[in-house]
This record gives C-alpha cells, structure tokens and sequence, in this order.
C-alpha cells in the first residue's frame, strides 16, 4: 500500500479525511500512483495533472523523503521508502507571490 497525503481543497473535493492508502500495481512512479489516485477518486481528475497532457498542473508538487520530486519524471520510480509504505508521497499544493 502507498501512503499519500494530499491538501486540504483535494481532500475536502474527493470527500476523504487525512492521509489515504492506495494499491498501486506493478512499478510505483508519480504516474502509477496518480492513476490510481484518480481511478479510486474520479472527482480528482484534472485537478493534479493536465487532463489531455497527462502533465503535473504548474502550482502541485511532489514530495518524499524530504526530497522535492516534482521535476523528475513522472516514470522514475519512487524512493524506495514510499514504495514499502513507510514513508508518504506528499502532493502539495504550491504557493506563488511576491
């Protein structure tokens, strides 16, 4: 199981409370968790990555192990510790100003 934590505006649009767990089959990438993010929660679909793209959105990051993922591709697996479930992928929503 996959442990990812998401914001609040996600958590509160798919209806679910704190840090949730997915079965995520075959190699664990940003990509495989976040299809299966979005089979097991349809209302999230869009909202983390570009619909047609399949791109991150701009202002949505991944983090792990204290590690900013967001720029690695979406097919690099991830670390080893999240893939074990000890450690949460985090998607966070950016914030941008000046």
């Amino acid at each position: 199981m996959i442990r990812v934590v998401l914001p609040a505006h996600l958590r509160t649009l798919a209806r679910i409370s704190g840090e949730l767990e997915l079965l995520v089959d075959g190699k664990i990438t940003q990509r495989s968790v976040v299809d299966a993010l979005e089979e097991r929660y349809p209302t999230l679909r869009g909202t983390i990555r570009d619909q047609a793209s399949k791109k991150r959105r701009p202002y949505i990051r991944f983090f792990a192990c204290e590690k900013d993922l967001s720029h690695d591709s979406l097919d690099t697996p991830l670390p080893e510790s999240v893939a074990a479930g000890n450690e949460p992928l985090l998607i966070v929503g950016a914030i941008a100003g000046g």
